[in-house]
This record gives structure tokens, sequence and C-alpha cells, in this order.
């Protein structure tokens, strides 16, 4: 995988709280940051991460481009700004935050902006965000096979999304977990809980594991030092076959995210 298989997201954290989340992912372990274009704390993460001490080198951060900033000639320079807020001089990886079909840019103009992008070195890799398996198609048409890292994508134990995720594997694309607790839903799983009780270990620890074993990355938040930490130790955490097969029942068609205008049709 050429992306970090546990990073730290910062989805709906703005001020103090996602410089305090960052600093404190950071200063726990953690070397990879996910934010985006409209989270409204690219400038709090680029202090958190310029506070921190840990050199730029080590770390893996990725933003994601917000659907006004998709035509040719807006999505460079807006990058550009991006990486002014984050204090650094490149992201790793950068994605397109929704397919927003209809909103009057076509995606091979936003995914050939995006590949100007990396060939001018603003970013090291680029990806998709929410893309279903026709869309993530029409990409790779776009900027040709190799060049996609990741579709970020919600993924729980109650969403699994098995004919994308298995799409994605076929093509060589990382898959990225986002909503891996679908919004702490999972938390309250009496099977989760069964499963935790098992390996003593807390029912998030047993989710991401879940993930991570099955190949994808994952990128939760807290505001809590304690939860960031703890959150990590999902990559030591190995469930059997049993445990497996008992989440992969707990599917549900959950989804927690689909806005209207952003979304595609869901596979």
């Amino acid at each position: 995988m050429s992306i970090p298989s546990f990073g730290v997201g910062t989805f709906r954290l703005t001020g103090q709280a996602a410089i305090d989340s960052v600093r404190n992912a950071l200063d726990v372990g953690y070397r990879a940051v996910d934010t985006a274009q409209i989270y409204g704390n690219e400038a709090e993460v680029g202090q958190a991460i310029a506070e921190s001490g840990v050199q730029r080198s080590e770390l893996f951060v990725t933003t994601k481009i917000w659907t006004e900033n998709y035509a040719r000639t807006k999505l460079v320079a807006s990058l550009r700004d991006s990486l002014q807020k984050l204090r650094t001089d490149y992201v790793d990886l950068t994605l397109i935050h929704w397919p927003a079909p209809g909103n009057g840019v076509e995606l091979a103009e936003y995914m050939e902006a995006l590949a100007e992008a990396k060939a001018l070195g603003l970013t090291r890799q680029i990806g998709v965000s929410n893309f279903n398996i026709e869309l993530t198609k029409q990409a790779i048409a776009a900027v040709g096979k190799g060049e996609i890292a990741t579709n970020q994508i919600e993924l729980s134990p109650y969403l699994q999304s098995h004919k994308l995720t298995a799409f994605l594997k076929e093509q060589g694309i990382a898959v990225t977990s986002y909503m891996t607790l679908a919004y702490g839903k999972v938390l309250k799983d009496p099977v989760l809980a069964r499963i935790a009780d098992k390996h003593q270990a807390t029912v998030a620890q047993v989710t991401l594991a879940w993930a991570l074993q099955l190949g994808y990355a994952v990128i939760p938040s807290s505001t809590k030092r304690e939860n960031l930490a703890s959150n990590l130790l999902a990559r030591d955490l190995k469930l059997d076959a049993d445990d497996m097969a008992l989440i992969a029942a707990l599917e549900r068609n959950g989804r927690e995210v689909s806005p209207e205008g952003l979304a595609p049709v869901w596979d």
C-alpha cells in the first residue's frame, strides 16, 4: 500500500479542538493526518504539525479539493492555498472530495487538473473520495491506470460495500475507510462487544482491526488523547476467522453520509 494504513482524521474539528487533536495524535505516535478544504481546519492542522517537532519527511498529509475548486482554472490555485495554510511545500496525497455530478465541471477536467497538481510537485499522489465503480473507471481513464492511490469511502461493519471494495482491490487502488465507527453507532453493538471482551479490547479497537485486516487504511478521529492512543492499539489486535465472520454478518447497508448533489449513485 502506497499510503499509511493508520492515520488521524480531522472531520468536524475546528479551532483549538483541531490543534489539540492533531498535536496529541502526533505525540502518541500517529504519522498520517487527513484533512480537507471544506473542513475549514487546514491552518489549525498546519499549526499543530509545525508545533509538534515532528519532521515533515516523517509525516503523510492528505487534503481534499472542494467542489467549488474543481474547474481547471481553480484547482491548482486552491491547492497552493491549502499548502500555505498547512505550512508545507507539498502534500502527500490530494483527493477529489465528492464526485458532485452535475456541478458544471466534467470529471475528466478535474481529474486532469489534479494530475497537473501532481506534475507540479504540489502533491506526491492523487486519488478520489466517495466515487462509485463507474466514476472510478472514468477517473482511471482520465489520468491513467496506476495513478489513483486510493478511493476514500464510508465503510463500517454496517456498510461493507463488497462490490466497490472488490473492484478497487482488482484495480490496485487502496481503500481508505472513513466513518469506520459509524458515528459511534457500532460502539453499542452487542456482537462487537462480545468480540471485544474475548480479546480484552475496546469495541473501537475491534472495529478498526477488522478494517485493517481487510486491507483498508483507517483515519479515525478523536478529541481525547486517551482514545487516540487506544485506537492505535488496533494495529496489534488480530481477529480470528470466527470474529471476522461475525462482523461480516453485521452488514445492513447502514450508510451515514450521502449528501444530495455531491454523492454518486452508490453501488
